[in-house]
C-alpha cells in the first residue's frame, strides 16, 4: 500500500519504495495505492511522467461513499484530526481492506499506524508500517 510519500518515492526510484515494491511483486503481491493519492501527487506537469511510469503496476483503488464513511469513522475512532488526517484515512480503510499481510509504505507512521491498528487481526496480519 502506497500513500503520496510512498508513490513519490517509487517514481523517483528510492530505494526505500522500491526495494518493497520489488519483493512484493516477486511474491505475487499486488501493490495498491487510493484514487485519493493521485490527487495529492499529480500536478499536470512533466515531473508527472515518472508516476504515469509506475501506475501501470499498481492498482488503484477509488473512493466510494461507502469507503468517505469508513475513513470518518476511522477518524472519530482515533480521534485524529478530520482536516489534517482525512486522506491518510481514506489509505488506511483500503489497507485495513486488503487481504493477509500488508505493508504500508509512508511517510507518517505514527498516524499511520493509530489508523490502521487493528487487535482483531492475527500478529502475523497486523498491518506493517514502514517509513519512506
Amino acid at each position: 500500500m502506497l500513500d503520496a510519500e510512498g508513490l513519490v518515492k517509487l517514481a523517483t526510484g528510492d530505494p526505500n519504495a522500491t526495494l518493497p515494491f520489488e519483493a512484493a511483486r516477486r511474491l505475487k503481491g499486488h501493490v495498491v495505492t487510493s484514487a485519493t493519492t493521485l490527487t495529492e501527487v499529480l500536478r499536470g506537469g512533466p515531473k508527472d511522467a515518472r508516476i504515469y511510469r509506475v501506475l501501470p503496476n499498481i492498482t488503484v483503488i477509488p473512493i466510494d461513499a461507502d469507503r468517505a464513511r469508513a475513513a470518518g469513522e476511522l477518524l472519530g475512532r482515533t480521534g485524529l484530526d478530520g482536516h489534517r488526517c482525512a486522506l491518510d484515512a481514506l489509505v488506511a480503510t483500503i489497507a485495513l481492506a486488503q487481504p493477509g499481510r500488508v505493508v504500508v509504505l509512508t511517510s507518517d507512521v505514527n498516524d499511520m499506524a493509530r489508523l490502521t491498528e487493528d487487535p482483531a487481526r492475527s500478529r502475523e496480519d497486523r498491518i506493517r508500517i514502514v517509513h519512506v
